[in-house]
């Protein structure tokens, strides 16, 4: 199938999303405003599909997902999700809060990851209210949720506006507890299922990087990306250095890695610039976060049949997750992820599409 797309929402049909999960109801939600379409499911509160604009005006899916909800439930690299309670690795899941030791489900062993077995990635999300232009969903996660203390509710808001996507958190709790959020999806900018991803240019507006050891738990080290593979502070091809004779890429089997976001006095910073070399699609991140996770789908296996007939295949897409950085729980260095009763968590990042340059 041509990876452009002259009507969007005929590309996916809505009723492969149905279907009731412990008595919830899944479906697709459909987003449009100014020759941007977004695709979104309350399962996992995932990022289904997104058209964007080429460099000719045709629209392409940006965004690596699947046909129907069943692959959802049985995938296994979080395309597209919410991931949490804590996204990211905690080491050897546990931490230590107010003097009381936790411990969190390992599933990426020795680690936890993405909040567990069962993370928000894997929840039905309350549909709380649904237009053309946004989607609000909340999920309310129990006190000792895969190990992690306190009744927590969170709140995600998908808006277009701006030529982009913007995804908004607001979350509560009723006891100390720790929290990192981020969206998980997997971006090639010529149009998923097009191959390689190696051949965009990649802007990170980070001097920082955090190295990780061989589990790819941060040192707790904030290292510069000054003459090593990981300075992406003018843009160069995301491939370039990445099978270089580096420990870090080593570790990471490629690049897998937070990058320290500048601190530019803002509250809502440039994080990153990506350009798909034959769509000719600019994207600007903008967050609130302190950090950006690049991942540069290491272990994606060529064994997914994606949407339209499509399939997937190793560093065939990238994953830009703005976020807190890693393991900050058991890092006292590290910004805080703290929440505690009375405090509102609130975090936004927009993902804006701009014309070539």
């Amino acid at each position: 199938m041509a990876l452009t797309h002259p009507d969007p929402r005929a590309a996916l049909d809505g009723s492969a999303f149905q279907n009731t999960i412990n008595g919830k109801d899944t479906g697709l939600f459909w987003l449009q405003k100014d020759g941007i379409t977004a695709a979104i499911t309350n399962y996992g509160a995932r990022l289904v599909a997104l058209f964007v604009p080429d460099k000719k005006g045709q629209r392409r899916d940006i965004v690596l997902g699947f046909d129907n909800i069943e692959q959802y439930i049985e995938d296994g690299d979080y395309h597209g999700a919410i991931v949490g309670r804590y996204a990211n690795r905690i080491a050897r899941g546990r931490f230590s809060l107010d003097g009381k030791d936790y411990t969190l489900a390992i599933n990426n062993a020795p680690n936890s990851l993405h909040g567990g077995i069962v993370g928000f990635n894997a929840a039905i999300w309350e549909v709380v209210s649904a237009s053309d232009e946004e989607l609000l969903m909340r999920h309310r996660s129990p006190d000792g949720d895969e190990g992690f203390p306190g009744n927590l509710e969170l709140k995600v808001r998908y808006a277009l506006s701006n030529n982009g996507l913007r995804v908004e958190f607001e979350a509560t709790t009723d006891a100390p507890t720790v929290l990192n959020v981020c969206n998980h999806a997997y971006f090639n900018l010529n149009g998923q299922g097009s191959g390689s991803a190696l051949d965009h240019t990649l802007f990170i507006n980070a001097g920082h990087y955090t190295p990780v050891d061989e589990f790819l738990i941060p040192t707790g080290d904030l290292a510069f990306v000054v003459n090593t593979p990981f300075d992406f502070s003018k843009p160069k091809r995301i491939g370039a250095e990445i099978d270089a004779d580096h420990p870090q890429l080593v570790h990471g089997a490629g690049y897998d890695h937070n990058f320290v976001l500048i601190d530019s006095g803002e509250n809502f910073r440039l994080a990153a610039v990506a350009t798909g070399d034959d769509s000719g699609i600019r994207m600007a991140i903008h967050t609130t976060e302190p950090g950006i996770q690049l991942y540069t789908g290491n272990y994606l296996k060529a064994s997914k049949r994606l949407k339209y007939g499509l399939t997937d295949e190793r560093r065939s897409a990238f994953c830009l997750e703005t976020q807190h950085f890693p393991d900050s729980p058991n890092q006292s260095a590290f910004p805080s992820v703290e929440l505690r009763p009375g405090e509102r968590f609130s975090s936004r990042t927009e993902f804006t599409f701009l014309g070539e340059k």
